[in-house]
């Protein structure tokens, strides 16, 4: 049987954050995953036009990372742009797109951030703990923390801690040699030397991840739907 929601998504900024202070009281940092043949990657895009979320997910076969199923799912924004509640303008639309899905994937890797967040809950972590899936955020930058750029090796698979008060909040990682880093942070029900080893395990010689790589390029796919309704609109793309 389906799981209840986790929470109402019709929040004013007050009642988010508190939200996330509680939600963050529940996420686990050690990893609870068994065998691992089924990755997603997950990214969203903005309509301004059509004050609409566009979110895209692409599952993908694990270890040979090819593609399986690809889904966009849109509906209208719910909140606007307030820094440190992304997700709750973009998530909805997310989890939109994983009902559409056939095949539940054993990880997820996000576009955005997992605990590297003020409150510790990125989008990463929060989907994480709606999904009840191992996930990872796989950040392009900063959003908290600091990192000693000196140590931070030049070649593919060289990182350095991510810190925020004397708090390990993630990884700066290498994904590509002599290319600016990957900010990568454990979501939820993952650790970070876990989180780190399936990033670095899923590049294809590219900066991004292949799983989050896959679903940047359908997010940014320019065939819009029409207006969503209220319901929001759906499409999939099978390989």
């Amino acid at each position: 049987m389906p799981r209840p929601p986790l929470h109402n998504w019709n929040l004013s900024p007050e009642e988010a954050i508190a939200l996330q202070h509680e939600l963050a009281q529940h996420v686990v940092l050690e990893d609870h995953i068994g065998e691992i043949h089924y990755v997603a990657g997950v990214d969203m895009a903005i309509n301004e036009e059509h004050n609409a979320a566009r979110a895209a997910v692409v599952l993908l076969s694990y270890p040979d990372l090819e593609i399986i199923e690809r889904h966009v799912y849109e509906e209208p924004i719910r909140m606007p742009y307030v820094p440190g509640l992304l997700s709750f303008r973009e998530a909805p639309s997310v989890i939109g797109a994983f009902e559409q899905l056939r095949q539940r994937p054993d990880i997820v890797m996000v576009d955005g951030q997992g605990i590297a967040h003020p409150r510790r809950i990125g989008i990463a972590t929060h989907l994480g703990l709606w999904l009840e899936i191992p996930t990872i955020g796989c950040a392009k930058s900063l959003l908290t923390g600091k990192y000693d750029k000196e140590a931070l090796g030049e070649e593919a698979g060289s990182w350095v801690p991510l810190t925020y008060r004397k708090e390990t909040i993630g990884a700066v990682v290498r994904t590509r040699t002599r290319v600016n880093p990957m900010f990568i942070s454990p979501g939820h029900l993952i650790s970070l030397e876990t989180s780190i080893r399936y990033v670095l395990a899923c590049g294809k010689g590219y900066r991004l991840p292949e799983p989050t790589r896959q679903a940047d390029k359908l997010s940014k796919d320019n065939t819009w739907i029409e207006p969503p309704d209220e319901q929001g609109q759906q499409m999939s793309l099978w390989s």
